[in-house]
């Protein structure tokens, strides 16, 4: 072997790839693969990042402990968004899980006063805010919220808190909300 060759072949046992010894060398693509091949060594498979490691690229500290996504923004809402292995999430879901170690229920939004945090210290899924909510609400003096709502819905099941404590009934809200998108589609 010349020179060449030798060191073509000390970079292929560290484990990089074909190209990598093409770019550092300036060597022919060809003769790199042969080589591979007269050596008896496997095609490079390259390491992929996890999930939370990949997350951890797009993200960058700010002042007050938040994360600011630096990644792809989702949607018309801005939502920070990663696409992994043919799916995409939400930024906030992958912080959840890092915190947690447990998939989020609902929707994980920040729970801190920076827009679309991602640090996993101060996002929350929708169970864990109804418990703060639920708190806050008797810290500041209210009382348990009744069993069924003025339309005798189970608020065990549709019950949900506002962010200062507030009662209400979830069942009830999606109701209007439902009512009013299909007034605005008919054109009332």
């Amino acid at each position: 072997m010349n020179a060449s060759d030798e060191e073509i072949t000390a970079l292929l046992h560290t484990g990089v790839s074909n190209n990598a010894v093409v770019q550092e060398l300036h060597v022919d693509k060809h003769r790199v693969a042969a080589l591979r091949r007269t050596l008896g060594l496997p095609a490079h498979q390259p390491q992929p990042l996890t999930l939370e490691q990949k997350w951890a690229t797009k993200t960058r500290k700010v002042d007050g402990g938040h994360l600011h996504w630096t990644g792809t923004l989702g949607s018309s809402a801005g939502t920070p968004v990663l696409a992994y292995r043919g799916t995409v999430v939400t930024a906030a879901s992958i912080a959840f899980r890092i915190r947690t170690g447990r998939t989020p229920v609902g929707y994980v939004l920040p729970e801190c006063d920076y827009h679309h945090c991602v640090a996993p210290d101060h996002v929350e899924d929708e169970p864990g805010r109804q418990k703060a909510r639920e708190q806050l609400r008797y810290l500041t003096g209210g009382t348990a919220r009744p069993d069924r709502c003025v339309h005798g819905h189970d608020q065990a099941a549709h019950g949900k808190f506002e962010e200062d404590g507030t009662s209400y009934c979830g069942r009830c809200k999606a109701e209007k909300r439902a009512a009013a998108r299909a007034r605005e589609t008919a054109g009332v």
